[in-house]
């Protein structure tokens, strides 16, 4: 599991190496553009089972920090809905893989 460490407030967003390669993509792509959006997720039953979101702006730090050291092979089916997601009113919605068991991220303070 990897960690997304996200400005100064010391949140970070424990998640799979796998879906944050995914989200690494996408989100980079829309702060590349200077687009501000909302990144939302349903939190693991192990942080209470609600829902969390963070407002992402190119101003604001981000890291991204892997577990592991080995690439992942990216799946564009589910980089094209993250995409989508990413382009409506309610800013980018975690999903997990099509076909896939992705284990849900969890915030921490």
């Amino acid at each position: 599991m990897g960690k997304i460490l996200y400005g100064e407030s010391g949140i970070e967003v424990v998640i799979d190496d796998r879906a944050m390669a995914h989200l690494q993509l996408v989100i980079g792509a829309k702060l590349r553009r200077r687009e501000s959006f909302f990144f939302s997720w349903k939190d693991d039953a192990s942080v209470g089972d609600g829902r969390s979101s963070i407002w992402l702006d190119s101003s604001i730090p981000l890291y991204f920090r892997y577990s592991g050291s080995k690439p992942v092979t990216i799946n564009r089916e589910w980089l094209d809905i993250l995409t989508l997601s990413a382009h409506t009113a309610q800013g980018l919605q975690f999903t997990g893989e099509p076909n896939g068991d992705t284990p849900a991220p969890r915030s921490q303070v």
